[in-house]
């Protein structure tokens, strides 16, 4: 339900000495982590302890969906973006060339095109050149954007001419190689079989629903799409927990959905128009999340002089307080506006979480006397 709207969370205070100021706290008080929408990962972790199966979990968040089988095109993540020398070893074909796994290539940029090195031989010059060896993994030597150095990866290797003077490498793969290298680096291993599965389905879902980055690629190897680490990230229990869900992804009328997921809710989920703008979907609705107090953000606060406010939320002359506009599904502040001596600013949830710098967008904030 939600709650009454312009409802005055914070006593609005007249101007006052500095000693005055000093004695008042600003109490902002919250519950979770993370953006607030789908899937809860501890409330998740929550539920399959408390015998919930990974298919009930996910239906719980993604409210009306469908389990159905993905397509079984390759997807596509960046490792690096127009590097001036890039090595790899581990591959027995260079485009269409034969090469030695034993032996380190070195990938260069001459013009418009990639040069492949072999020591000092020129192995080929290409506009665009896979390598891979089939079946096996291929090593990309140095650091790449997953943060992993020297790092092992499924599937295949394209080199390009980046937008710059560089290489670009980007990683092409089937699905379930992809998720492999995503669930361990999304949510701790240790946890029950079922709560990874159903991290499992919710990534590979995010994963098909995303529209291509860009010509070259469809997911960036971090936040910007979803932590991607490659054989490095994989770990036993959630390589099993991507087997024992192989391909499937969740579908409301047919179309894979965009499976939001996050760290902890506080006790309930966001509507997802609420957080990322847009239309409302049926299966993004905020909803009661149980367990989700097995978190140590499930409930949180922070204190803040008025100074810090003043500096932080840029009110219309000095700050005296907040006045909530709207809230979503969960207490969570939708709109509020700062109120300041000369006036007033509008800003939304996401926008008062990240100025002052809060674990989710907030659900109270009080002046107290310190």
């Amino acid at each position: 339900m939600r709650r009454p709207t312009l409802a005055l969370i914070c006593l609005l205070f007249a101007a006052a000495p500095a000693a005055a100021d000093a004695a008042t706290v600003h109490v902002v008080r919250g519950g979770g982590f993370g953006h607030g929408v789908g899937l809860s990962q501890y409330g998740a972790y929550g539920y399959a302890k408390n015998g919930r199966d990974y298919e009930a979990i996910v239906k719980h968040y993604y409210q009306g969906t469908s389990l159905e089988r993905a397509s079984s095109r390759p997807t596509r993540v960046l490792l690096a973006a127009s590097r001036s020398t890039v090595r790899f070893r581990g591959v027995s074909r260079i485009g269409p060339r034969t090469a030695r796994p034993s032996a380190t290539y070195t990938a260069i940029r001459r013009g418009s095109k990639v040069v492949v090195l072999s020591g000092r031989r020129r192995v080929g010059t290409f506009s665009t050149v896979t390598v891979y060896r089939p079946r096996n993994v291929t090593r990309l030597m140095g650091r790449a954007m997953t943060g992993v150095t020297s790092g092992k990866y499924r599937g295949k290797l394209v080199l390009r001419p980046g937008s710059g003077r560089g290489v670009t490498v980007v990683n092409s793969l089937d699905i379930d190689s992809y998720i492999k290298g995503v669930v361990a680096a999304e949510m701790p291993s240790s946890w029950h079989r079922e709560a990874l599965k159903a991290q499992a389905v919710a990534a590979r879902s995010y994963a098909r629903a995303a529209s291509p980055r860009s010509r070259a690629f469809d997911h960036y190897p971090d936040t910007r799409s979803q932590v991607y680490r490659g054989v490095a990230g994989e770990r036993r229990s959630t390589n099993s927990a991507v087997r024992a869900t192989a391909r499937q992804v969740l579908t409301y009328e047919g179309k894979v959905i965009t499976a939001y997921f996050f760290s902890t809710s506080g006790g309930h989920t966001e509507n997802v128009e609420n957080i990322f703008g847009g239309d409302p979907q049926p299966y993004l609705v905020g909803v009661p999340d149980r367990f989700d107090n097995i978190s140590p953000r499930h409930r949180w606060s922070k204190r803040f002089s008025t100074s810090s406010m003043d500096a932080r939320l840029g009110a219309p002359g000095s700050y005296r307080g907040i006045r909530v506009i709207r809230r979503g599904a969960s207490p969570r502040i939708i709109r509020a506006d700062v109120v300041g001596s000369s006036g007033t600013r509008r800003l939304t949830g996401p926008q008062l979480r990240s100025r002052l710098g809060l674990y989710d967008s907030p659900s109270s904030i009080t002046a107290e006397s310190d």
